[in-house]
């Protein structure tokens, strides 16, 4: 495996409030990393950072070799930075499969509408939403809203693929079904980063997790080791859910 994404003392401050401190970490091509935190610890902040949304305070991101650190959202989507957002908002008014082919034209660089739209088809076909292709966008449940927005990220060809609380909202059987998914994407190469609060879900699909806490890396590695971890322990999980993990010998 090779390096596709360096984090070098990434920082971001909003007026006086430093949200991100000097984060420091690199992704490797095919791996499904675990970004876990409490609420407000800049998870999110650090995703928009990656993708541009958000200008650096300090720090560089370097993609593929490159330093992309001035890069805008749209660039970011280009070179296959791609990721999802907490808050599905599909085009209501358009169809499924015209959601996916924007991502295809805008962010995956194809010409034309014909070759958008066929690839949109094959990634819902991926994804498991061919059969609601033609239907209006806005007639989709929650879980299929969210493999619609896997899609759409799909159509963008990304190297590295930023998962935002993809599992939220949904019950076990469908959290069984988006997992099986994130697998079946990780096996095409693409790098996952999955941003998630059940630990259980952390723990069944990563290879490696991050911990921020007040927008600092706390710690990072092994799932089993991270789990050990008194800082982690103390401003995440909680001694009795360490504990409890543990018992049950939970693996990624």
């Amino acid at each position: 495996m090779s390096e596709i994404l360096r984090l070098e003392k990434v920082s971001k401050a909003f007026g006086g409030v430093t949200a991100v401190n000097e984060v420091s970490f690199a992704l490797e091509e095919g791996e499904i990393v675990g970004l876990i935190g409490p609420n407000g610890a800049g998870k999110t902040t650090l995703v928009n950072l990656i993708t541009g949304v958000h200008p650096l305070s300090g720090g560089r991101v370097v993609f593929a070799g490159q330093d992309v650190s001035r890069q805008k959202p749209y660039e970011a989507a280009r070179r296959g930075l791609a990721r999802t957002f907490q808050i599905v908002q599909p085009f209501p008014e358009m169809t499924v499969v015209e959601n996916v082919a924007a991502g295809a034209l805008f962010g995956g660089g194809l010409r034309t509408r014909q070759a958008a739209s066929e690839e949109a088809r094959r990634e819902l076909a991926f994804v498991g939403l061919d059969h609601v292709a033609d239907t209006p966008a806005a007639s989709l449940t929650l879980p299929n809203r969210k493999r619609l927005e896997l899609a759409k990220s799909l159509a963008m060809r990304p190297k590295v693929l930023l998962l935002d609380e993809v599992n939220a909202g949904l019950n076990a059987a469908e959290i069984d079904g988006a997992l099986e998914l994130i697998r079946k994407i990780a096996k095409r190469g693409i790098t996952i980063v999955i941003i998630e609060h059940l630990m259980k879900v952390v723990l069944s699909i990563s290879q490696r997790i991050l911990v921020l806490h007040h927008g600092e890396l706390i710690a990072g590695g092994p799932p089993r080791e991270v789990l050990e971890d008194e800082r982690v322990i103390e401003a995440y999980l909680g001694a009795k859910f360490a504990a409890r993990i543990k018992a049950e010998g939970m693996h990624a």
